[in-house]
């Protein structure tokens, strides 16, 4: 008997009071695909020490790094044992995005989390981490919504976003664990093409077509609360998907978004 794959994922955060949601809509999500989870937190050494001697330094470092663990800890801890999973951890103080591409590139998730409250990126996202990910990674990116998390072992309610027929099979499991049907969003332009093959033909859908404009995502975003859409699939590669889109895509729409490739 062939043993089911076991897939990576990766939480990215800044320890800011949503991270606790974050990681609950990862351990949706991991339950899904059968993923173990990976809990990874940089810190910029110019938050921890300014101008010191090399003894005094160490001594803060040593310190922080103490206090670093015993925050992860203290936060993954009774969620890990709420919902039966292991979550593993690990933290640096350095650069952050030359610490981030390193550990991507040692552990190769198949999945980054990231995770947002209200309409802003997370703190951590000070230094452009989320461009900074779409340009370097090329996989499947969890976007949380603090507003909107997902709920481990709950039913999701899904949609998507001009998306086409995939072969990805994280996103096959994650359409198959819903029965509720699948609410789908297209933004159409002069060249598109109406007759695209159906995203899902085994889910009962419900399509939305609209044309592209200045306030196209806002409209979305009014369709998707009516909806109680708590998961949107978005085609990052799609034509209508520019970098500038996309950001704004993910700074307006209220739900958790999965950036497909």
């Amino acid at each position: 008997m062939k043993e089911e794959k076991k897939y990576k994922i990766l939480v990215l955060s800044d320890l800011n009071k949503s991270t606790g949601k974050t990681i609950k809509s990862s351990i949706s999500i991991a339950k899904i695909v059968n993923a173990d989870i990976n809990f990874f937190y940089v810190k910029k050494p110019t938050e921890v020490v300014e101008k010191e001697s090399q003894l005094s330094a160490m001594r803060t470092f040593n310190k922080e790094y103490f206090s670093i663990d015993k925050t992860i800890k203290g936060l993954i801890t009774p969620i890990a044992k709420e919902y039966q999973i292991n979550i593993n951890y690990s933290f640096t103080i350095g650069n952050l995005k030359n610490e981030i591409e390193n550990h991507i590139n040692e552990n190769k998730p198949d999945i980054i989390v990231l995770g947002k409250r209200k309409t802003k990126i997370v703190n951590f996202m000070r230094d452009n981490i989320t461009q900074f990910i779409l340009k370097k990674y090329k996989g499947t990116i969890v976007i949380t919504d603090d507003t909107n998390p997902l709920e481990p072992n709950k039913e999701l309610s899904l949609g998507s976003l001009n998306q086409t027929k995939s072969k990805n099979v994280i996103i096959e499991n994650i359409l198959s664990s819903s029965k509720k049907p699948l609410t789908s969003f297209k933004i159409l332009d002069s060249s598109s093409n109406l007759k695209d093959e159906s995203f899902s033909k085994d889910k009962n859908t419900t399509e939305y077509v609209f044309e592209k404009g200045d306030n196209v995502v806002k409209n979305i975003s009014t369709y998707l609360s009516k909806s109680s859409i708590n998961l949107l699939l978005v085609n990052r590669n799609h034509s209508n998907m520019t970098k500038s889109n996309i950001k704004e895509v993910i700074n307006n729409l209220n739900c958790s978004l999965i950036l497909t490739t």
